[in-house]
């Protein structure tokens, strides 16, 4: 299998942690991992085109020469190909409560994050639009006080014990916003003590680069 995929940007970024967790778990999935230079737009060439007719990343090309293009139907997928030490465990509540949490975090933080950085300091160059930054940044607040609230119970990951995909999501924006020299913690001390325990995993070490 291949991944086709951008190292900065957040959805390519999450699967490569989830690789990454799950190599760390002694699970080795043999994927190869091909950068797709978005910046000189490699990923609108016909080449991409042909994997990934949206023309985005990542694209992660299946043994049968068929792709899937969405990050999280890719974890899933890998979840399921590889069912020895996944990411997901527990009683099917716990698996769908972990799944619930990456969602919460990709949808109600992820998004107007990405937005948030663009309309600040693009590295796209789109000009900085501080009213929609606000109204992104607001958005982002309960969400993030949700997390701050999980945490309290003195759990060193997101979902608990051990690490899951929700982590990886976070991160995979957070390190988006690192590149771009944003902070949107706030007065969150148990979230910033998370984000430093996780950038210190060896996983973490060999994917995030900012």
């Amino acid at each position: 299998m291949k991944l086709y995929m951008v190292p900065l940007a957040p959805n390519p970024t999450k699967v490569m942690l989830y690789i990454a967790e799950r190599e760390q778990l002694g699970v080795h999935m043999h994927i190869e991992q091909i950068v797709v230079n978005t910046v000189k737009g490699r990923h609108k060439e016909p080449e991409h085109l042909a994997r990934n007719p949206f023309g985005t990343v990542p694209t992660l090309a299946l043994d049968d020469n068929s792709h899937i293009v969405e990050s999280l139907p890719i974890v899933d997928y890998l979840e399921d190909k590889f069912p020895h030490n996944t990411l997901y465990i527990g009683t099917p509540e716990q698996r769908a409560k972990a799944r619930d949490l990456e969602r919460i975090i990709d949808l109600r933080i992820g998004g107007p994050m990405g937005a948030y950085g663009h309309a600040t300091k693009s590295p796209l160059g789109r000009p900085p639009e501080p009213e929609k930054a606000a109204q992104y940044l607001q958005a982002m607040q309960t969400p993030m006080d949700y997390l701050e609230q999980l945490l309290s119970d003195g759990r060193p990951l997101l979902g608990g014990d051990q690490v899951n995909v929700a982590d990886c999501t976070m991160q995979s924006s957070l390190q988006f916003m690192r590149f771009i020299e944003v902070d949107v913690f706030g007065d969150r001390p148990l979230l910033r003590a998370w984000d430093e325990r996780y950038r210190a995993r060896p996983a973490a070490q060999t994917v995030l680069k900012w």
